[in-house]
């Protein structure tokens, strides 16, 4: 890749989180000072802008579409409300050139208070015991034990499940990289640790109780990050320059004492400090953020660099891929409104939805880097 098909400019920190959603239309980008920037891709222009946190924000995802939520250092998990309709009345100057005294946030909605101890993000997922996206389980590293992960419940903000991983027989450290699944109906965490462990922890519906389905030690410094892909594979980063590919096996009960798996692939990048592991939705590559400036992307089949982008000067710590869609998608429902508006021979909404099929359709990659921009690239 030559160079970025744009630079997103605005924020005046490390840019930590980034994330598509709301049919890759909106990007959200977090920094190392609490910043949030809502953009607007097929504009390249921020429609939300607040101040979410009193320090880093460690990580940021949608909930259906209407909800943002955000993770800092601050040990705290908010929940935003930032809908289309309210996206026109909230403030757009960017915090490189304005203070957060006068920035009106989005209505906030829930708080939850966690640990942010080992700056380690949330992890997400809908309920197990409901398909729909409007009961959501959150993942964090545990405020009572650090080296355990505490599960809660949204909307009603109880804590479900407590100290998940406390009964393992090895020495893991804190958890630094989390992933949270419904794997065949079985509910599922992923965990990286600061020992460079990969575990792999499985519900047992009937009796409530955590096993210990997978542990791995690919990694001699700590797991930065980690993406899984259905249905049973997941990828892990280090703090060294080692790349683990590890295989779920969700139906394992524990064994005493826990045997010690081995990765399913290790290729040794040459490269230390590769984090933002992130998959595309279609399986097909992934990406890595270096602390070299560079972003890396690799096949999934066979782990072979496919490409190294170059344009950052200082170090890279997020990475995100626009959601792939085809055929079967079903629309968004700006899009349909949008069509709706084209028929009625409404000139400027035709531009603006052919803006939107475009960003729908385009293979995005966004890089975030200590220099505080967000590069964009269109990938394979």
């Amino acid at each position: 890749m030559e160079a970025p098909v744009y630079i997103i400019r605005g924020h005046p920190s490390p840019v930590h989180a980034l994330h598509f959603y709301r049919s890759n239309s909106r990007l959200v980008s977090a920094d190392a000072e609490g910043w949030v920037v809502l953009w607007d891709i097929p504009i390249r222009r921020p429609v939300a802008v607040w101040k979410a946190h009193d320090s880093a924000v460690l990580g940021v995802a949608d909930w259906d579409d209407s909800n943002i939520i955000t993770h800092g250092r601050d040990n705290k998990i908010y929940v935003w409300q930032v809908r289309p309709e309210d996206e026109p009345s909230l403030d757009t100057r960017l915090p490189a050139t304005s203070s957060s005294e006068h920035h009106r946030p989005p209505w906030l909605l829930h708080t939850l208070d966690v640990n942010a101890l080992n700056f380690c993000s949330f992890a997400m997922c809908p309920s197990h015991n409901n398909t729909s996206s409007s009961q959501i389980l959150l993942a964090v590293p545990s405020s009572k034990d650090p080296n355990t992960v505490d599960i809660y419940h949204l909307p009603s903000q109880t804590r479900i499940h407590a100290a998940v991983g406390q009964h393992v027989d090895f020495k893991t450290g804190m958890p630094m990289a989390l992933r949270l699944s419904n794997i065949n109906s079985q509910l599922t965490l992923l965990a990286g640790y600061e020992s460079g462990h990969a575990v792999v922890f499985t519900l047992d519906p009937e009796s409530n109780i955590w096993h210990t389905a997978y542990s791995s030690k690919p990694h001699s410094q700590p797991v930065l990050s980690l993406d899984y892909h259905p249905p049973l594979t997941f990828y892990t980063s280090s703090a060294d320059s080692i790349i683990a590919k590890h295989e779920i096996h969700p139906n394992t009960r524990q064994k005493t004492p826990v045997p010690e798996d081995s990765p399913s692939q290790i290729i040794n990048t040459r490269h230390a400090g590769q984090q933002g592991l992130s998959i595309r939705s279609d399986g097909k590559i992934f990406a890595t953020a270096g602390w070299d400036s560079r972003v890396r992307v690799y096949t999934v089949k066979n782990m072979k660099e496919a490409a190294v982008l170059k344009w950052h000067k200082e170090g890279c710590y997020a990475v995100a891929f626009s959601k792939i869609f085809d055929g079967r998608d079903e629309p968004h429902a700006g899009d349909r409104e949008n069509e709706e508006a084209v028929q009625a021979n409404n000139t400027i909404t035709t531009v603006s939805l052919q803006r939107e099929n475009r960003s729908r359709q385009a293979h995005m990659l966004a890089a975030g880097s200590k220099d505080g921009r967000v590069s964009l690239w269109e990938i394979f």
